[in-house]
């Protein structure tokens, strides 16, 4: 059994719950389909149907250099990327296959310049791999395999070997963390143990041998991070929420965990043209908020096209969340839950002495906090540092309706609100 170093744990994690925002790429020859990155799975679609997609993948607009640029305006601290989705097709070069870029019409690494222009803008970088196959001649078929109705297919196929497929798997984690220099996450995707068919049962930390996983990457990168996907939660850094916004710190056996919330901008992670499901950035933004306000990270997924650009509404959606963070990114970064309450339609966030009440609704008068009066020294706007007066309840006009005792505090923001996607005020405690 592994033995877990807490020590060694927390600081693997340091800079992670530090920087709180990241960019998840989801790309691959799905793209050229543009109906999903399940879409072999969905359309029940063969090996042979898919090749199309290979044979005519060639995103001659990729510039990784541009897109880890957006990343880095956008506030984003690191980013993780697919260098292979559950189709099989791999980013990279590798040796093990030639289902990969370097055979496609691009005919080069995709992976290589990708880290490589992340890294220059001084952005970690992870790479996602996923534990499901659906090319691989050996992974086993079952339920959510694309051609799990085809009963003559899956007759011919029921003696495939878990042992030479995870060799194979084993093979490319290597690749990945031995080829590319430090590598700083590791995502992998995805157990799913609990299913059953009947005639075929999900995979899980016995297929993966996930114990044996985990002391491969830690030989290869013993700083790097892993999720919580191979089914060991006694082993993995961080936990993982998908589309969905955690109400509080997460919690594992009654202990909070490193978390961290993945999110989509539109509902689909690969690139999914006719996908009109677009959350507004004062969206994302609160989805931001809301998550380091319950101690976690989110990381906020795009799916760039066959070209290999995001799209446009993808571009303006980075584009505001980094307007917002240019003005307010110290209520986020290094920020984390706070003990005390905050109003209602308003989320706190706490960075040491600093408090920051990130204001959802505008309200029609004072903003009141209970239990700050005697703790705050000073308020101001984040956006453009302006004063916010505060004075205590008690011998205020209208105290007995806004209740309260002798350390509520009064927070008089103005009738207009500020211009900028959620206001936040920054108090100063005392020290």
């Amino acid at each position: 059994m592994l033995q877990t170093d807490a020590t060694n744990a927390e600081q693997r994690v340091r800079w992670f719950t530090h920087d709180r925002l990241g960019m998840f790429i989801h790309w691959g020859i799905y793209a050229a389909a543009a109906r999903h990155e399940w879409v072999r799975n969905h359309e029940r679609i063969t090996n042979e149907a898919y090749q199309r997609y290979f044979d005519h993948f060639d995103p001659d607009l990729y510039d990784p250099r541009e897109w880890a640029r957006m990343a880095k305006q956008a506030g984003m601290k690191y980013a993780v990327i697919t260098a292979k989705h559950h189709d099989g097709f791999c980013l990279w070069d590798t040796a093990l296959t030639d289902y990969k870029a370097t055979k496609t019409p691009y005919g080069r690494d995709l992976l290589r310049p990708w880290v490589e222009a992340f890294r220059a803008e001084g952005l970690k970088v992870g790479f996602y791999y996923s534990l499901l196959d659906w090319y691989h001649p050996e992974f086993p078929i079952d339920g959510i395999h694309p051609q799990r109705d085809d009963l003559a297919f899956r007759e011919q196929n029921k003696h495939r070997d878990m042992a030479k497929y995870r060799e194979y798997m084993y093979g490319q984690v290597r690749e990945l963390l031995t080829n590319y220099g430090k590598i700083d996450i590791i995502w992998f995707d995805f157990s799913y143990s609990h299913e059953d068919w009947g005639w075929s049962k999900g995979k899980g930390r016995e297929d993966w041998q996930s114990e044996k996983l985990i002391q491969l990457v830690r030989e290869l990168q013993p700083d790097i991070l892993i999720n919580n996907r191979l089914e060991m939660p006694e082993e993995a850094d961080f936990d993982t929420p998908e589309q969905i916004q955690p109400r509080e710190w997460v919690t594992i056996n009654g202990r909070r965990v490193v978390w961290e919330a993945c999110q989509t901008l539109n509902g689909s992670w690969g690139y999914h043209r006719d996908n009109q499901n677009w959350k507004t950035p004062d969206v994302l933004v609160r989805m931001l908020i809301d998550t380091v306000s319950n101690g976690g990270n989110l990381l906020l997924n795009v799916g760039p096209n066959g070209r290999g650009e995001f799209e446009p509404r993808a571009v303006a959606s980075l584009q505001a969340i980094g307007e917002w963070m240019r003005l307010h990114s110290r209520s986020i970064y290094g920020a984390t839950a706070s003990e005390f309450k905050a109003p209602d339609n308003c989320r706190l966030t706490q960075r040491g002495n600093r408090l920051y009440l990130h204001i959802y609704s505008w309200p029609m008068g004072p903003l009141v906090l209970d239990g700050l009066l005697s703790k705050v020294e000073y308020a101001q706007f984040l956006h453009d540092a302006s004063e916010v007066r505060f004075t205590g309840v008690a011998g205020q006009w209208g105290g007995a309706y806004i209740g309260g005792d002798e350390e509520t505090l009064v927070l008089h923001v103005p009738a207009l609100r500020p211009n900028v996607l959620i206001p936040v005020v920054e108090l100063f405690l005392k020290e």
